[in-house]
């Protein structure tokens, strides 16, 4: 059997379930247990318990997704990357795994497959587009 690639440094890709506990931490800030199973309840209507959400942070600490300041009786757990961190962590390891490292073909699938893109994203993206283009190819 050939080896497995080695990975970057990068932390391990987050599961659905911790990638709804860092969306709660992204939008509240750091929060308490509590606090994010609450925001996970408002959001899911209440299918995870409590000790389900403790559990799952301290997988998380373990892995390095979150960091936790226990100084205070309630710790208090913050991303360990922002939520744009975390996207192109994620992007990155798809574009390697699925479409050879090739961005464009990771681009083009996305464009083609994803439900039509509103008009204000297609500009953003042609902005984006027109910012990768060197200056000398645009005088052509």
């Amino acid at each position: 059997m050939a080896p497995r690639p080695a990975r970057s440094s990068a932390l391990p890709r987050p599961t659905d379930a911790e990638l709804a506990i860092l969306a709660a931490l992204w939008r509240l800030g750091p929060t308490t247990v509590r606090e994010v199973h609450e925001a996970l309840e408002h959001i899911h209507g209440g299918t995870t318990g409590y000790t389900t959400t403790l559990k799952l942070l301290q997988i998380m600490h373990g892995k390095g997704l979150v960091t936790r300041d226990d100084s205070q009786r309630a710790h208090i757990y913050h991303p360990a990357l922002t939520k744009q961190q975390t996207q192109e962590q994620m992007l990155g390891d798809l574009s390697r795994r699925v479409f050879d490292g090739s961005p464009a073909a990771l681009a083009l699938q996305a464009l083609g497959t994803a439900k039509r893109a509103k008009p204000e994203e297609l500009e953003q993206i042609r902005e984006l587009l027109d910012g990768l283009v060197p200056d000398d190819a645009k005088r052509r």
